[in-house]
């Protein structure tokens, strides 16, 4: 049961729930800290101006409210909570998990109430530290929101569990451990104590005295407070609302409230959900021990391929040992190749166990939460979590089924030395599949009128000679660099057609061809020379102003699209790849299909819907930037993230240069990535936003936005440059 105990622990305090309340958004506060993290509104935010004003359409109201960027630029968290541009700015504390929350605006009044019926200042609104949903407070303050006393009785039988032996409560200095327990008087004894205290005779003659452990089960077992509805206090839930999915009372139905909702029994519904997340519980208990079979497989392999890799390398020092002094230079070499691989298989293997350990253990302590909120009596309780519950649980599995439990290597080493060589050849020794049994298959034939470049991408075509009879298994094709270097391998495979996206723009490459089977490779084809679509060619420091020329006439557009591939799977793609928005309340990332390193590059992205103030992203990244986090969160992305009034720019989590101005359903967002000048700048509404954002960015950068499901925006490329940019570069 330890996994389960991140369930257990409030966001705020980072300690076990005390009195927790459930949150419209399902997510639970302890009462105490709910009040601590309360923010006074304005008079015009509240629900009764709203109402009066037709506005408003239920208890709660989610927030409209200005942000306030709570860090600065030393400070590399990030915050989203709401605030109001009037209010005095106070410094945000932060959980023991991590979670950032607002102080009390003051110290509240001396009282002698519970925290619970503490009158609630008036227009107050709370922020959820886990989505950042925001909400205001009706009449009922805190009291509205329902207890989970689900989670109550789940932390209650998890810490008698983890409970020490237990103390006598009558020792006045160092509490002995007990030894009875009287049930009549509900206290623990030691020896002494029982026979100071609780003599037997008389009265306590007939006292039960029991074991300790004993009593506390009858204390675990005592009956718990009867569920009562949150609108009328006197009244037990008794039927289920299902539009509303929460348990009601008669008053609620004969006030009208639920007149019109459909409303079953509420021990049938209880069963229902019963049953629904054990149903639930049974597709991932399988997959959980699936993960628990696959990582005994991964340990397996970690021991097969250190078996391999000695064997391996033990044969390989007796063939070269036996070889004459000038094959121990390249023995050196071979050696440092194959405990490289060696290094690489073990990695990727250790990283797949690490993944899947943390994603293992998260599953296990969600089972075990579950499995213990299903031995709950309180049906009204428990509906109240269930739906949550259900969906975490699908997501879970479904989370495990997409390719989780496969290895990512193999435990062989696909290598063999051949020793058969002459001494005069000793400089050619490399490692090969197989010793020679075979002919080795021709030469293959690049067939030019199907070769040709698009933006920076290049597409080859080849095919085996006509009179060949060697079958060919597979081909090798070769690029260089662009610049006249080596060749590398961009592509191993049986097609006989490959694109290679991702190059220099107006750059030239030399592009080649080999055919390979068991026996070896063929000769390489002809050369190939591929020309990329031309970049900006204008060199600003060498020309002269009297020389000034367009620097749009210099520059080749680039149409693209996003990419579905590499994107996260929460995203939704329309409009040809155009258009994308979200599943999820969080951020994901989605690329776009092409890639820059040279040259000068805008695109624009337009916001067809903007709901609730989300966060949305815009700028370049690498190919491997995170896809779960907002972008600019890892050092792998370079981005501007802009709400309904100002923006920032934020790189590997730090957030830089905070510039009034936001955006609205309709808006315009340029991205300008200039390489010539190693500089990325944004727009919002054909107006630059902020100074230069990122200077001395180089590489290759693939343009790159993250939103959420309030979010949809579309991609507008083959763009020239703004028309001020371009005489700006040109006077430079």
């Amino acid at each position: 049961m330890e996994e389960m105990e991140e369930e257990l622990k409030c966001p705020v305090c980072g300690s076990f729930y005390r009195e927790p309340i459930i949150l419209p958004c399902s997510h639970n506060l302890c009462q105490a800290c709910a009040r601590n993290i309360l923010v006074q509104t304005p008079e015009s935010e509240s629900p009764q101006s709203r109402r009066a004003s037709g506005s408003g359409v239920s208890d709660y109201d989610y927030l409209d409210l200005d942000k306030m960027s709570l860090y600065s630029e030393a400070d590399s968290g990030y915050g989203s909570y709401g605030g109001f541009a009037s209010a005095p700015t106070t410094p945000c504390q932060k959980s023991p998990n991590g979670v950032r929350v607002f102080p009390p605006a003051m110290p509240p009044p001396a009282t002698h109430l519970s925290p619970a019926l503490a009158p609630v200042p008036r227009n107050s609104c709370i922020t959820c530290p886990q989505c950042h949903r925001s909400l205001i407070l009706d009449d009922r303050g805190l009291r509205g929101f329902p207890k989970n006393r689900v989670l109550e009785g789940v932390i209650d039988r998890y810490q008698q569990s983890k409970a020490a032996a237990l103390k006598c409560q009558l020792c006045e200095k160092a509490p002995k451990e007990a030894t009875v327990m009287c049930e009549q008087c509900d206290v623990f004894y030691c020896d002494p104590c029982r026979l100071r205290c609780h003599p037997p005779r008389g009265p306590l003659a007939k006292h039960r005295l029991v074991p300790p452990a004993q009593g506390r089960v009858s204390r675990r077992l005592s009956p718990r407070k009867v569920s009562t509805c949150t609108d009328h206090e006197l009244e037990n839930h008794s039927m289920y609302c299902v539009q509303c999915k929460m348990p009601v009372c008669y008053q609620c139905l004969e006030e009208g409230k639920h007149s019109s909702h459909e409303v079953k029994a509420l021990g049938a519904m209880w069963k229902l959900h019963k049953s629904q997340l054990s149903q639930a519980l049974n597709g991932l208990s399988d997959r959980a021990k699936e993960a628990k079979e696959f990582l005994v497989q991964l340990r397996n392999m970690v021991q097969q391929i250190q078996e391999n890799s000695v064997e391996f390398e033990a044969c390989l020092v007796a063939q070269c040992d036996a070889l004459i002094d000038a094959l121990n230079r390249r023995k050196a070499q071979l050696l440092a190749r194959v405990n490289k691989e060696h290094e690489h298989k073990l990695k990727v293997v250790r990283d797949q166990i690490s993944h899947c350990t943390v994603k293992l253990r998260q599953t296990t302590g969600l089972m075990e939460y579950c499995l213990e909120v299903i031995k709950e009596n309180d049906p009204s309780g428990f509906l109240q979590i269930s739906d949550a519950l259900i969906r975490r649980v699908h997501l879970t599995e479904d989370q495990w089924g997409k390719g989780t439990l496969t290895p990512r290597m193999t435990t062989d080493f696909d290598l063999s030395l051949d020793n058969s060589p002459l001494l005069q050849s000793i400089h050619q020794l490399d490692f090969v599949q197989m010793k020679a049994s075979s002919p080795v298959p021709a030469t293959p034939i690049l067939q030019l009128e199907e070769c040709c470049t698009h933006n920076n991408s290049a597409t080859l075509s080849w095919k085996q000679p006509p009179l060949s009879t060697v079958p060919a298994e597979g081909y090798i094709l070769e690029l260089d660099d662009g610049n006249g270097g080596q060749f590398r391998e961009v592509y191993v495979g049986k097609e006989t057609m490959c694109t290679v996206d991702g190059l220099h723009f107006n750059s030239t490459y030399n592009a080649r061809i080999k055919a390979f089977n068991k026996t070896g490779v063929s000769q390489y084809s002809k050369t190939l020379v591929l020309q990329t679509s031309e970049g900006c060619s204008f060199e600003p420091q060498s020309a002269p102003y009297s020389q000034l020329v367009d620097i749009k006439k210099l520059l080749a557009v680039a149409w693209f699209a996003f990419d579905p591939g590499s994107a996260h799977a929460d995203i939704i793609f329309s409009n040809d790849n155009l258009t994308v928005t979200c599943s999820s309340y969080d951020d994901r990332v989605v690329l776009g299909k092409t890639g820059f390193s040279k040259g000068v590059h805008y695109w624009e992205l337009t916001v067809d819907r903007y709901d609730n103030h989300p966060d949305p992203a815009f700028g370049v990244a690498r190919m491997d930037v995170m896809k779960d986090v907002m972008l600019g969160k890892d050092d792998k992305a370079w981005a501007m993230y802009v709400d309904n009034h100002r923006s920032w720019f934020m790189h590997n989590n730090s957030h830089t240069n905070r510039t009034e101005g936001g955006i609205t359903k309709g808006a315009t967002i340029g991205v300008l990535l200039d390489l010539n000048r190693k500089t990325l700048t944004f727009f919002i509404n054909d107006e630059q936003q902020g100074p230069i954002a990122f200077e001395n960015v180089e590489g290759l950068f693939f343009p790159a936005v993250s939103l959420n499901r309030n979010v949809q925006v579309t991609l507008h490329t083959g763009l020239p440059v703004p028309d001020f940019y371009s005489s700006r570069a040109s006077i430079a």
